[in-house]
């Protein structure tokens, strides 16, 4: 991924930023009055008394008390500019002391004020209200934050708990705020029919706008404009986090970038993922791989391309791929589907304790019963599942270059009951929407086409290849059991009405500390494919069901 150019290396001779200005700290419910921040006054007072006092170690929550005098004497020695003392009202002085300096450095902000709100427990939020001023160019900068006053262990000292968020909340530990070139031009993204894909007009696409500058805003044409940006410190990079602009002083010349995105899917799934709280969903177009929509209904992070979340039982196609290729069943085999199954001292349950007692494999499938699958692990190696993922469906060789950051999947070679847990997309397997479009994809067309997002002919990349690709009677025993799924099994409700050639498989995970599971669902209808995901929302054939058919009947 691209890296924006810093700025701090050019800039020695700049001098830091005064701040400046009094504040009224007004922490409404707990007594507060109205105090000058200039880091004395009462608050100097009550540390000098909490000083005379060491006969105990305090524990428990901080007072109300000790609230107002941690968040008065850090607020009051950051807006007067001084940064060490501001520091040390934090209980990591030395992460506080680097980014206040490096803000104070490098932000270029002047005429700081800061203003306390009403504080909830321990927690104090906070307003910033400031100057971008960059050479002849300047913006004002506001927005809200929050502090939270916790005890050092070590004496009982109430003091600041830092991290970078307080500072900025765009800010992830290890980042920092800079004002300078955008080392990366802005770019305007068009759709595949070159219509302007925006923010506003399509808000999951924020993050996917971020990482199209990050990757092509240096070989697009533009011109970088003066910016107030959050630069990612390396965790952020490593979570594919990209730069954001927080105020644009000077817009520059943005270049282009046009993407596969189809207008009407876009905007299709931007209002199917609305109808779900933490629902993802990614549309395929099979037989090339292109991306054709994805979205969020959280605009922050992306799910979608990015998300790292057990499968459940989506993952079986690729099990069934396996069990197919390895002769050891067939769609219309005879195989019961036990109610418990033990393998390596667990014992595993199917969904509501259900159980097929005389029934094929098709049908095991369609019903997502999890022991038909399980039952397997004596006859299969440790590897075996990992290397059907790799070799047939491109997935978890960390090669994927869609134009964007993504996740590539994650089937670990795993043993004993974890081996038997991942045949059923549980266990360390991982996996996103794009991912598992990419599955339903590969049945259809019948060979694996790495998905992109940007065709590879801009920048002369090479998309990732699978080592092998299914026989033409396992693709056809793969379309056989998720048509039976499509028509009578566990998706026949989302999939009602459907016509032509279509197939779909649904998924439940469990999630540790979560009451409901996520929901999957995964099809494809012709030349495309989709893949959705609803966190905590119970049964896939309910919840991403309907998303993934919707989307699929627009498509077609």
């Amino acid at each position: 991924m691209g890296q924006r150019r810093r700025v701090a290396e050019r800039r020695k001779t700049t001098r830091p930023a005064v701040l400046g200005g009094m504040i009224a700290v007004v922490v409404g419910g707990v007594g507060f009055g109205v105090y000058a921040l200039t880091g004395g006054g009462a608050a100097a007072d009550e540390r000098t008394s909490a000083a005379a006092d060491h006969k105990a170690v305090k524990t428990g929550p901080p007072s109300a008390a000790e609230v107002r005098t941690a968040a008065t004497r850090f607020l009051t020695a950051w807006q007067q500019g001084r940064l060490s003392e501001a520091a040390a009202a934090t209980d990591d002085a030395q992460a506080a002391a680097t980014l206040l300096g490096g803000v104070a450095k490098d932000a270029h902000l002047k005429n700081v004020t800061l203003t306390p709100d009403t504080a909830t427990g321990a927690k104090v939020p906070f307003s910033v209200k400031a100057t971008v001023s960059y050479g002849k160019l300047s913006k004002p900068l506001a927005y809200g934050s929050s502090l939270t006053v916790v005890r050092r262990a070590s004496d009982g000292e109430a003091l600041v708990g830092w991290h970078s968020s307080v500072v900025q909340p765009e800010l992830k530990d290890g980042d920092t705020l800079v004002t300078g070139a955008s080392g990366t031009p802005p770019v305007k993204a068009l759709d595949r029919a070159g219509g302007e894909l925006t923010a506003a007009k399509y808000p999951s696409l924020g993050p996917v706008l971020d990482g199209l500058r990050e990757k092509y805003g240096k070989t697009a044409g533009g011109k970088a404009g003066i910016e107030l940006r959050v630069v990612r410190g390396k965790a952020s990079q490593k979570a594919g986090l990209s730069d954001k602009t927080l105020v644009a002083l000077s817009q520059g010349t943005p270049g282009t970038v046009r993407t596969t995105l189809d207008p009407a899917l876009e905007a299709a799934a931007e209002q199917q993922v609305g109808k779900q709280a933490q629902a993802s969903v990614v549309v395929l177009r099979p037989s090339t791989g292109e991306i054709l929509a994805v979205a969020n209904s959280g605009h922050g992070f992306n799910v979608a391309f990015q998300g790292s979340l057990a499968p459940g039982s989506t993952m079986k196609i690729v099990t069934s791929t396996m069990l197919f290729e390895k002769k050891l069943i067939t769609p219309d085999a005879s195989h019961p589907c036990p109610k418990t199954y033990k393998l390596a001292g667990w014992t595993f349950h199917n969904d509501d304790n259900s159980e097929i007692k005389k029934g094929t494999f098709k049908q095991s499938f369609g019903a997502s019963c999890n022991n038909a699958f399980i039952d397997f692990a004596p006859k299969l190696s440790d590897d075996d599942l990992t290397k059907e993922a790799q070799q047939v469906y491109g997935l978890g060789m960390d090669d994927w270059a869609i134009g964007v950051p993504s996740f590539d999947g994650s089937v670990p070679v795993q043993s004993g009951a974890q081996m038997g847990a991942s045949l059923i997309g549980q266990g360390g397997v991982r996996m996103n929407p794009l991912n598992m479009a990419s599955v339903a994809a590969t049945v259809e067309a019948g060979t694996f086409h790495q998905p992109y997002l940007v065709s590879p002919s801009v920048d002369n990349r090479t998309l990732a290849k699978a080592s092998r690709t299914m026989s033409a009677k396992t693709r056809s025993q793969l379309k056989d059991v998720m048509r039976f799924t499509a028509d009578y099994g566990t998706a026949a409700k989302a999939m009602a009405g459907m016509s032509g050639d279509y197939g779909a498989k649904t998924g439940s995970a469990e999630v540790d500390g979560q009451k409901k599971p996520n929901g999957w669902f995964t099809a494809y209808k012709g030349d495309l494919a989709a893949a959705g995901v609803v966190q905590a929302g119970g049964h896939g054939g309910d919840t991403a069901g309907p998303i993934v058919a919707a989307l699929l009947k627009t498509g077609g």
